[in-house]
């Protein structure tokens, strides 16, 4: 934890940040163009916090987010880039601010688990049911480096699922045909061959 492991941004990352202004948003990548969907499935790796590269994109991710007709979260990936930064609305605290994470690991899950909708601002026109974790458990850094942990439940614990899950290059599209293949493979969990032969 922390960004011990994170690697310098490279040039192409460093390029694609600085395109325009910091108040301006970044073009938010999307499943119908297929270079942008290899790097939505790609695996994202730690940031340095304190690389004043990584305090342009929280900013620029921020204007993207901003600019979608209510996103309430967006994962680096979203806008090319990566590495483990997202942002989340806090449906949790007062005044539903938007907070940025850096690093972010869900390091418990509750087993007890809620079923709701969720769409993305990178899958055009896809809404769905999921299932996620009611509590979860993080820990993540600040733009200083410093460490948190928290515990949140709810709406928001749904959202922080979805974006950390965009780090792994995990889609909700796929998750979804994941768990209609899941649903139909039949288990006979006490079949008497199924021992024998063991």
């Amino acid at each position: 934890m922390g960004f011990i492991n994170a690697q310098k941004l490279t040039p192409k990352e460093i390029s694609i940040i600085n395109q325009g202004d910091i108040k301006t948003a970044m073009p938010i990548y999307q499943t119908t163009d297929p270079e942008q969907h290899k790097t939505l499935l790609n695996l994202s790796t730690e940031i340095d916090p304190v690389d004043p590269n990584t305090a342009t994109l929280v900013k620029r991710m921020k204007e993207s987010l901003l600019s979608t007709n209510g996103g309430v979260g967006i994962a680096a990936p979203q806008v090319g880039i990566n590495r483990k930064v997202i942002w989340v609305q806090r449906f949790d605290k007062e005044g539903n601010p938007f907070e940025y994470f850096i690093n972010p690991v869900i390091v418990w899950r509750s087993e007890l688990q809620n079923l709701g909708p969720e769409g993305d601002l990178s899958i055009p026109e896809f809404r769905d049911q999921f299932y996620r974790s009611k509590v979860i458990q993080l820990e993540y850094v600040d733009l200083k480096g410093q460490k948190y942990a928290e515990i949140v439940e709810g709406f928001t614990a749904v959202i922080f699922q979805h974006e950390i899950d965009h780090l792994f290059g995990i889609l909700i599209s796929d998750k979804k045909e994941k768990e209609k293949n899941d649903s139909y493979k039949k288990v006979d969990a006490f079949k008497r061959s199924d021992s024998v032969t063991r």
